[in-house]
């Protein structure tokens, strides 16, 4: 066998030894550059950058009014009420109770009128009797007096003793119209003050009836604005078993059945986390996101914060601040105790370049962003001006680059893009 046979065997056997080799790296970079190729990516973005400090909270109302039942009316039930969350107009009926407790009262309130009534006009006219009867008596009296006298005036031409009797009888005359004008005096304030007890009697029923009637027509509870009511929790069978007042229930007089929030007072109340309250200031925009319209972005500014921190009973425990940011444009949707956030602008940079938090990655300590390209991705460092929860404002890139958002294998070195 030649040389050359045995060389060009060689190489063969060389040739299939290495491509098993080569099939396997060149499988690697195949899979390399898919995988680059697959990494998520996004723009860098040139705008204004508005630095915020996040919060949750709920929808809350700076006014609102409470319906209440009547007071002192016993045996409240609820038989009628509107519809929960239902929008209300302004003296429009939002709950009905059971008269039929009430109009009982009336009905006493009346029989005890028509009995005073009665009384007093028996005062009155016994009263006028007596001083009928009394004018006649006081006549009599004054009748005998002046007959004693004429009889006294006869002393000159008869005896002295009938003289004497004349005398004596004139003066018991006297003493007697004295004891009747006493009577009839008695009489008048007698009189007088059974009329008055009797008045009095009358205007009391008479406001007991006033009073039933106005009881009566708190029977239908209206409401003085309009707005949205929500039912407050029935706790009669304990707060672990509380429900919201709905048909049916007995009431206690003057408790607090329903609430209507002012749509026009409508507002943001969030918790504030201790770390970030020394970034916020009254006047701060706000951006409001309702869990229920996602798509929306209600605005606002920070109108207070609580001075102290409160506890907030939700686990884990903690002590927040509270802030209060009134919505511009309350949207008809809008309801008390909607769940949502708040984003409070604390500073603005215009013309920044932003990218979303992921695509920053830190390698030696030092921030840095994987820029897309022709040939795959290079390592570039940038300069955090800025950073919120989702998105952060660099220099160092500029706003036509395209960033991974997931750190590639394999990248090249590289300065600005």
């Amino acid at each position: 066998m030649s040389a050359g046979r045995v060389l060009k065997r060689s190489a063969i056997a060389v040739a299939i030894l290495l491509l098993p080799a080569g099939a396997f790296f060149g499988l690697r970079l195949l899979r390399r550059a898919d995988a680059a190729a697959t990494l998520p990516v996004a723009p860098a973005r040139r705008g204004d950058f508005a630095v915020i400090v996040r919060a949750r909270g709920q929808v809350g109302a700076r006014r609102s009014v409470q319906i209440a039942a009547p007071r002192n009316v016993q045996e409240l039930k609820i038989v009628w009420l509107a519809e929960p969350s239902s929008p209300v107009n302004a003296g429009g009926v939002v709950v009905r109770f059971d008269p039929s407790s009430a109009q009982r009262q009336l009905n006493e309130n009346l029989a005890a009128l028509r009995q005073a009534d009665a009384a007093l006009d028996q005062a009155a006219a016994q009263a006028r009797i007596t001083a009928e009867q009394d004018k006649l008596d006081l006549a009599a009296a004054r009748y005998q007096v002046e007959r004693a006298r004429l009889e006294a005036s006869k002393q000159a031409i008869v005896s002295v003793l009938q003289g004497e009797a004349s005398k004596i009888d004139l003066a018991s005359a006297e003493e007697r119209l004295r004891v009747q004008e006493a009577v009839v005096g008695l009489h008048r304030k007698s009189d007088e003050f059974k009329i008055a007890s009797s008045t009095r009697q009358r205007d009391k029923a008479q406001a007991d009836v006033t009073l039933t009637k106005q009881r009566l027509e708190e029977m239908n509870v209206t409401t003085p604005i309009d707005g949205v009511i929500s039912y407050t929790n029935n706790q009669t069978q304990g707060w672990m078993n509380a429900r919201p007042f709905r048909a049916g229930d007995q009431v206690w007089p003057g408790a607090v059945v329903a609430e209507i929030p002012d749509p026009a007072t409508l507002q943001m109340e969030g918790k504030l986390d201790e770390v970030d309250r020394g970034r916020v200031e009254i006047g701060d925009e706000v951006r409001v996101h309702i869990d229920a319209f996602p798509e929306q972005v209600f605005r606002g500014k920070v109108a207070a914060v609580s001075p102290l921190t409160e506890m907030i009973f939700e686990w884990p425990f903690s002590r927040q601040f509270l802030i209060y940011a009134p919505i511009a444009s309350p949207d008809p949707r809008l309801r008390s105790k909607m769940n949502g956030g708040m984003d409070i602008v604390i500073r603005l940079l215009p013309d920044a370049i932003s990218v979303p938090s992921k695509a920053v990655f830190t390698l030696n300590g030092k921030p840095v962003v994987y820029v897309a390209g022709a040939k795959g991705y290079r390592r570039v460092e940038v300069e955090v001006i800025a950073r919120n929860p989702d998105e952060v404002a660099v220099r160092g890139i500029g706003a036509e680059a395209s960033v991974a958002l997931a750190e590639p294998e394999a990248v090249k070195e590289g300065g600005r893009p």
